[in-house]
């Protein structure tokens, strides 16, 4: 792929004896990325590779193109980052440290002010901008630090567990934040474990299982209804039987069968069982692929 936003050819890292990554390949473009894996995935190790702060054990990574060992200062200056642990100085206020975060971006004085204002009201703080962050709840120093990732104008930012301790109503806000985010032109990298957060903000997906990439690709091609699933009326396990010959992933719930065929059209397959084996059916349709079941799919076939 060329043109890629982010780039690593056999990338590894290990802490001491614990391989923390093992011999990443992937390419992802400009959008809105969905970084996905259990924790322990590897997921923070790579962002912090991204960034410059690790150095890789085996091969090496690229952002906007430019090498992230060797021109780290050079993509840090185009990047802001909410890590996922407490980061705010909790004596100073949200206006006061935005203004800061500003100046260190380079912003003059009253632009970092000018943008310290839009940037607080965009996430939700402009009341609350004057009280100490030590005095915020989580979900909003969680805004708090969403607000410093984006307030310098970057490029892209790397979001690492941005719900993290989050009730559903500020998990919802947040979302909604972070899928705004590429109407100003801001890439973003979103690292989370829970699935559904990704589904729904994200276009491509990096996906992690032990420190090794086991899919990367477009969410649309990802999830998609590449399962059916069919009540079978007759000798079911001979449909099931059929079904396997013919290269299809079948599983058995009480008299239905759901079916996937990753070369072939599911439902075409079925057609053809069940006038193999005589079998009829109550009923067929389609059977929406989640992220969840790509990732027990692929996690559980290493």
């Amino acid at each position: 792929m060329t043109d890629s936003l982010i780039s690593a050819r056999d990338l590894g890292h290990a802490f001491g004896k614990v391989v923390a990554l093992h011999s990443l390949n992937f390419d992802v473009p400009a959008g809105r990325i969905g970084l996905v894996g259990a924790n322990g995935a590897g997921k923070t190790t790579l962002i912090r590779i991204l960034l410059g702060i690790l150095s890789p054990t085996t091969g090496g990574a690229t952002v906007f193109e430019e090498d992230a060992t060797s021109e780290f200062l050079s993509i840090r200056s185009r990047i802001g980052y909410m890590p996922e642990n407490e980061c705010l100085p909790l004596d100073m206020t949200a206006a006061d440290f935005l203004v800061h975060a500003a100046g260190l971006a380079g912003l003059p004085k009253n632009a970092a002010r000018q943008r310290a204002s839009e940037v607080l009201t965009l996430v939700g703080l402009d009341e609350e901008r004057f009280r100490r962050q030590g005095e915020y709840s989580t979900g909003m120093k969680q805004r708090a630090k969403l607000a410093q990732a984006i307030v310098g104008h970057p490029d892209l930012v790397f979001l690492d567990e941005p719900t993290a301790g989050l009730d559903p109503a500020g998990r919802d806000d947040m979302l909604d934040l972070i899928s705004r985010l590429g109407t100003f032109g801001i890439n973003v990298l979103f690292s989370s474990h829970v699935l559904g957060d990704i589904e729904r903000t994200c276009d491509w997906v990096l996906m992690l299982d032990g420190g090794t990439v086991i899919r990367s690709g477009p969410l649309d091609q990802l999830v998609e209804a590449d399962v059916a699933s069919v009540e079978v009326v007759g000798d079911l396990a001979a449909v099931a039987a059929n079904l396997r010959t013919r290269g299809a992933e079948v599983e058995v719930h009480g008299h239905r069968l759901v079916v996937t065929a990753a070369q072939a059209d599911p439902f075409l397959l079925i057609r053809d069982s069940l006038a193999d084996t005589g079998a009829g059916m109550l009923s067929l349709g389609p059977r929406e692929t989640t992220l969840e079941d790509v990732f027990l799919r692929q996690g559980g076939a290493r």
